[in-house]
């Protein structure tokens, strides 16, 4: 099938060869509504035949070095270079996301990812041995196994090789589920790895609907890891299913994160940044979408905000000066405007926006902020938009007082994925920036990525923390072998009885 000029397999692939199958789904393209793609609708059999593929090819990728592994990377790498343009093309057809990001940024990082975990594994051997009372210890990191990566679709290749770029490189094999309303730019990188050189088997896709390929999948007895990234409903089913087996998961799961403006921080930037909360429509985990702003400069911070999103334009992601695009499906898009219609029945008052943006008709939603939300005290239905992630073009603003209630203010959701806050106080971003509940925090900044850098959620944000040495914690089983100082044995005297034997 052809996407964009791109060739690309709407088939699975696994074992190192295309599989098709009697049940599809259609791909719907967010820009205009229409069928992109017919997919093949994978089931348990084709989970079990990727699975088995896995394990077969784990016998020999399991077995390779870390040096031979990192240079299956690299090449992944290089492949995923050359072909940005396409990658990029396919993605922003398939999911809206703006195409100018997914040249410049988004699938440039792709191969950052491999690359990373490429030249991480090779810094691992011998980074932690140790020795206690004259024994030496010797940390390794052994391949686990198979491991299932399942992944969202408003980052789909770059979330998906997050996850499957240090499985590789632990020398485990890989069955991946991409999302059913994203699923194209996973067959591609099929493609791609397969040219590279990695082993048949070593990699596979199962295209598929979550509630069949991807229950079967996590629930699969001879999976070794679950990664999973994705909704909080999900990952409770995820988990759940996992544990059934035993089978360990990293959940990278929802967010609501706070956005802390204190009097004392740079305006201008702090607006700039808070308004970048738009980006990829609010279709983005990490976003900033609570504003809270320190009440001495609410309102000048508000109406230099709302400004602001007077010069957004929205439209096609394909044209350049396109700044926001459309949400995914009909579906969610329904979802984003009911939570919208059910705070401003319940008292909330829109700023800006609050509405789907008839001018463009389809999945466009226009850029919304939320002023004088009611909050949970008051009993108020509207305190949902307070907690609860939207994942569309909707913020929501509150003055504070002071660091305290700030704080507060910022932990008061089950979530805890990010916090950005804007200060010029070094001392007070370290004292709040240490009492804020998230991953990650950002002062004076938002989404600088250090790959080595621990990164996962508190609460319902997610289990577990991936990057650098922490994703070779999860993707291998690490070991330690303990061996007594070694002494040379006494050389044996032979007997006398025994002297002339011989």
């Amino acid at each position: 099938m052809v996407v964009e000029g791109v060739e690309v397999s709407t088939a699975h692939w696994i074992g190192g060869e295309r599989v098709g199958g009697a049940r599809t789904f259609d791909d719907v393209s967010p820009i205009d509504e229409r069928v992109v793609a017919t997919v093949a609708r994978g089931d348990d059999a084709a989970v079990n035949e990727a699975v088995g593929a896995a394990r077969h090819a784990f016998t020999t990728w399991g077995g390779t070095s870390p040096k031979e592994r990192a240079e299956v990377l690299h090449r992944i790498a290089d492949g995923v270079e050359a072909r940005v343009p396409q990658l990029a093309a396919v993605e922003t057809t398939d999911n809206g996301s703006l195409l100018r990001s997914m040249r410049s940024s988004v699938m440039p990082r792709v191969a950052r990812n491999f690359r990373a975990f490429a030249d991480g594994l090779l810094r691992l051997e011998g980074s932690a041995d140790t020795a206690i009372d004259g024994h030496a210890e010797r940390i390794s990191w052994d391949p686990a196994g198979v491991t299932a990566v399942i992944t969202p679709w408003n980052a789909p290749l770059m979330l998906a090789t997050w996850r499957i770029a240090p499985a590789l490189a632990a020398g485990n094999t890989v069955v991946a589920k991409p999302p059913e309303w994203a699923p194209l730019t996973a067959s591609l990188l099929a493609d791609i790895a397969h040219d590279a050189g990695l082993p048949d088997g070593a990699f596979n896709v199962v295209q598929g609907i979550g509630e069949e390929a991807g229950a079967a999948l996590v629930a699969h007895p001879d999976v070794d890891r679950v990664a999973f990234t994705g909704s909080v409903p999900t990952g409770r089913l995820v988990a759940a299913a996992a544990a059934g087996n035993l089978t360990p998961v990293s959940l990278e799961l929802g967010g609501k994160s706070p956005f802390i403006v204190f009097a004392d921080a740079d305006l201008d930037a702090a607006v700039r940044q808070a308004v970048n909360q738009f980006d990829n429509a609010g279709q983005v985990c990490l976003a900033g979408t609570r504003l809270l702003v320190e009440r001495s400069i609410y309102d000048a911070f508000i109406e230099r905000f709302v400004a602001a999103i007077d010069a957004i334009v929205q439209g096609d992601p394909r044209d350049e000066g396109t700044d926001i695009g459309p949400l995914i499906t009909r579906e969610h898009f329904e979802r984003v405007d009911g939570f919208v219609r059910r705070a401003v029945a319940a008292g909330a008052r829109a700023l800006v926006g609050g509405m789907p943006n008839d001018d463009l008709g389809g999945l466009f939603y226009r850029p919304t902020l939320f002023g004088d939300v009611p909050d949970a005290a008051e009993g108020a239905d509207a305190a949902e938009i307070l907690t609860q992630e939207v994942f569309g073009p909707v913020l929501t603003a509150q003055p504070f007082d002071g660091e305290e209630q700030a704080i507060a203010l910022a932990n008061g959701t089950d979530f805890g994925l990010a916090a950005i806050v804007y200060t010029g106080d070094d001392r007070r971003a370290e004292r709040v920036g240490a009492r804020l509940v998230a991953g990650t925090v950002w002062v004076n900044c938002f989404f600088v990525r250090d790959l080595d850098a621990p990164f996962g959620g508190s609460r319902n944000s997610g289990i577990g923390r991936e990057g650098g040495v922490w994703s070779f914690d999860f993707y291998a089983d690490v070991k330690n072998v303990t061996t007594a100082p070694w002494a040379r044995p006494t050389q044996a005297q032979p007997t006398q009885e025994g002297a002339g034997d011989g």
